[in-house]
């Protein structure tokens, strides 16, 4: 039962970190950040990413920092 409870806190920091992505909008091709834009400006792999937007991971507390810092939020905005 908690592990379910967790995974689905996993799945709604994932989404929340991508919608926060998506807001970002690059000024050279005016489309949302990437996955790759956002692992390059971090230095994780794309495919990290992926796996965190889509909750399959348990992200350190030291990559969410990364990923608020890139995004331009507050690290709290990550869990609202």
């Amino acid at each position: 039962m908690e592990e379910n409870g967790f995974k689905k806190e996993r799945i709604r920091l994932g989404k929340r970190i991508m919608y926060l992505r998506n807001q970002c909008i690059n000024k050279d091709t005016g489309k949302p950040m990437s996955q790759e834009e956002l692992g390059l400006r971090t230095g994780f792999a794309k495919n990290h990413i992926g796996k965190i937007e889509r909750g399959q991971t348990n992200p350190k507390i030291e990559t969410l920092f990364a990923i608020a810092k890139e995004l331009g939020v507050d690290i709290k905005e990550l869990f609202n």
